[in-house]
C-alpha cells in the first residue's frame, strides 16, 4: 500500500513539474516574442514618422521657386512649383510666358522621371542640411508620440539626438555605425535615424525595460495560465490528501477489526469453555460447579452484549448531536466521587492528586461530563505502569476555566497526538492489544467538551506521560 502511494506521489508530481514547465517555457516565449514585436514596432514607427518629416521637408522646399527653362517658339516659359506629390512623383506647377509672370488659367500636372524628380530633391536636402538647417525635435516627438498611439503602444520613451561619425571600410565605402551608440544602455533602443547625415546627427528613441508594460499586455494570458496552475496543483493537493485520507481510514479500519476481533473472541471463548466444562468433565453433577460456570458465562455474554450495543450506537450518534443539558454541578465532589470509584474497580496501586477549590462549582451536563472525566481518568491508569500517578487539576481563567487530567504513564508519540481523537483510532502497537477497546473513548470525550462550547488538547511525551486540557 505504502509502496503503491509513493509510486503514485512521484508520477503526480512529475506530472505537476511537467505541467508547470511547460507552461513557463510557453510564457517566456511568448513574452520573448512580444519584446521582439515591441522593438520592431517602436523602430518601425520611427522610420514611418522620419519619412513623413523628410517627405515635408522636400514638400517645403520644392515649393519655393524651383524653375527650369524649356525652348518654345515664343520664347522661353518658367514653370514655378506649386505641390509635390512623393508618392506619384508628381509636380503641380503654374506656367509664366516670357517672364509675363502672367498665369494660365487652371492647373497643369507635370509628370518628371523619377530619376531626375529624386536627383533634384536629394540636391535641395543636402544644400538644406549643409546650410545648417535647424531641426525641431519637440515636434518629432509628438509625431512620433501620435504614431506609437496609433499601434496601441503607450509606453514611456524617450527621444534623443546623437553624432554618429562616419567609418570607410577597405572597399572604400562610407558607412555610418549604428551598433556602437550605446551598447550597455538597457530596455529597447531604436536604431538611429538620420536627421542630418552631412553633419552626422541622427536621432534615437529608447525605451526603459518593457518588461512591466508587456507583462500588462500579456494580462489576460498570465491569468489564465495561473488560474490554470492553480487548479492543477489544488487538484493534485486534493487528490493526495484523499489518498491519504483513504490510506488512514483503511489502516484504522483494519485497527477496528483486529481490537472487535479480540474484544469479542475473548467471552465467545469463555462461554465456549465453560460449556464445554458443562458437558464433557461432569460438571452439571456439581451444582456449585454448575452456577458457577453458569455466572461466568452469563456475564461474559453480557459483556459481549454491551461491546454489541456500543457499535450499534456509534451510528445512532453520528446521525444525531449529542445534547447536553448544562447544570450547576460541585465539581470537587463529582471529581472526588470519581476517584472513589476507580480506587475501588482499579487493579493497579493509583495514587490520585486532585487539586480543586472546595467551592467550585461550574455549569455542565452531569451525565456526559462524567462520562468523560472516567475516561480520561480510565485511559490514565489502564495506559501506565504498575504504579499509578494521576492528577486532576481545575484553574479559573478570566474567559472561563480549565481542567486537567495528568499521568505519568507510556505517553503518545508526537505523530499520533492530532489524531487520537479521531473514531477508531488507536495508537499502533502492531498485533498487541494490552488494553481492550475500539477507540472510541477520546471521541466522545471531544464531542462532550466542544458541545459544552470548549476545546480538548494534550500533550504528551513518550516514557513521561500525558496531560489533557479541558478549556471551557
Amino acid at each position: 500500500m505504502n509502496r503503491r502511494i509513493r509510486t503514485i506521489f512521484w508520477l503526480m508530481t512529475l506530472c505537476i513539474v511537467g505541467v508547470y514547465g511547460f507552461q513557463g517555457y510557453w510564457l517566456w516565449t511568448t513574452y520573448q516574442l512580444n519584446r521582439r514585436q515591441f522593438s520592431q514596432s517602436v523602430q518601425d514607427a520611427l522610420a514611418q514618422v522620419m519619412q513623413r518629416q523628410q517627405v515635408a521637408e522636400a514638400d517645403r522646399l520644392l515649393s519655393g521657386e524651383l524653375s527650369m527653362n524649356t525652348s518654345s517658339e515664343g520664347g522661353q516659359t518658367q514653370v514655378f512649383v506649386r505641390r509635390f506629390n512623393a508618392e506619384e512623383g508628381r509636380i503641380r506647377v503654374f506656367v509664366d510666358e516670357r517672364a509675363k509672370k502672367a498665369e494660365i488659367p487652371g492647373k497643369a500636372t507635370v509628370k518628371a522621371p523619377a530619376d531626375t524628380l529624386a536627383r533634384r530633391i536629394s540636391g535641395l536636402l543636402l544644400n538644406h542640411w549643409a546650410g545648417g538647417a535647424v531641426f525641431d525635435l519637440s515636434k518629432l516627438r509628438t509625431a512620433y508620440a501620435l504614431e506609437l498611439k496609433n499601434r496601441g503602444i503607450n509606453a514611456p520613451f524617450r527621444l534623443d539626438t546623437l553624432q554618429i561619425r562616419p567609418q570607410k571600410t577597405a572597399e572604400n565605402i562610407v558607412i555610418f555605425d549604428t551598433r556602437t551608440t550605446n551598447p550597455n544602455a538597457e530596455g529597447v533602443q531604436t536604431i538611429p535615424m538620420p536627421i542630418n547625415p552631412r553633419r552626422y546627427l541622427f536621432a534615437q528613441a529608447s525605451f526603459g525595460s518593457p518588461a512591466l508594460y508587456l507583462i500588462q499586455r500579456m494580462g489576460w494570458t498570465l491569468g489564465s495560465s495561473l488560474l490554470l496552475l492553480l487548479l492543477t496543483t489544488g487538484c493534485f493537493l486534493l487528490m493526495l490528501n484523499t489518498i491519504l485520507r483513504q490510506k488512514k481510514l483503511s489502516e484504522v479500519k483494519n485497527d477496528f477489526i483486529n481490537n472487535m476481533t479480540h474484544e469479542l473472541k475473548t467471552p465467545i471463548a469463555t462461554v465456549a469453555a465453560a460449556v464445554d466444562a458443562l458437558q464433557h468433565f461432569g460438571a452439571l453433577n456439581d451444582p456449585q460447579k454448575t452456577q458457577t460456570y453458569l455466572t461466568i458465562s452469563r456475564n461474559n455474554l453480557q459483556r459481549l452484549a454491551d461491546l454489541v450495543e456500543k457499535v450499534l450506537n456509534l451510528a445512532v450518534e453520528e446521525k444525531r448531536e449529542l445534547v447536553i443539558h448544562p447544570e450547576p454541578l460541585d465539581l470537587a465532589q463529582l471529581v472526588n466521587d470519581l476517584v472513589t470509584n476507580h480506587q475501588v474497580q482499579a487493579q493497579k496501586s493509583v495514587q490520585f492528586t486532585v487539586a480543586i477549590p472546595a467551592t467550585t462549582t461550574v455549569s455542565v451536563d452531569r451525565v456526559h461530563f462524567s462520562n468523560a472525566l472516567n475516561n480520561l481518568i480510565d485511559n490514565a491508569i489502564n495506559y501506565s505502569g504498575e504504579q499509578v500517578s494521576v492528577r486532576l487539576g481545575y484553574q479559573a481563567r478570566p474567559n472561563g476555566w480549565q481542567f486537567t487530567v495528568a499521568d505519568t504513564g507510556i505517553g503518545i508519540p508526537t505523530t499520533y497526538q492530532t489524531a487520537i481523537f479521531d473514531r477508531f483510532f488507536r495508537v499502533p502497537t502492531g498485533n498487541l492489544h494490552p488494553v481492550k477497546g475500539f477507540g472510541l473513548g477520546l471521541a466522545y470525550v471531544r464531542q462532550v467538551v466542544e458541545r459544552h462550547g470548549g476545546q480538548v488538547a494534550v500533550r504528551s511525551e513518550p516514557g513521561k506521560g500525558s496531560e489533557f486540557i479541558l478549556t471551557f
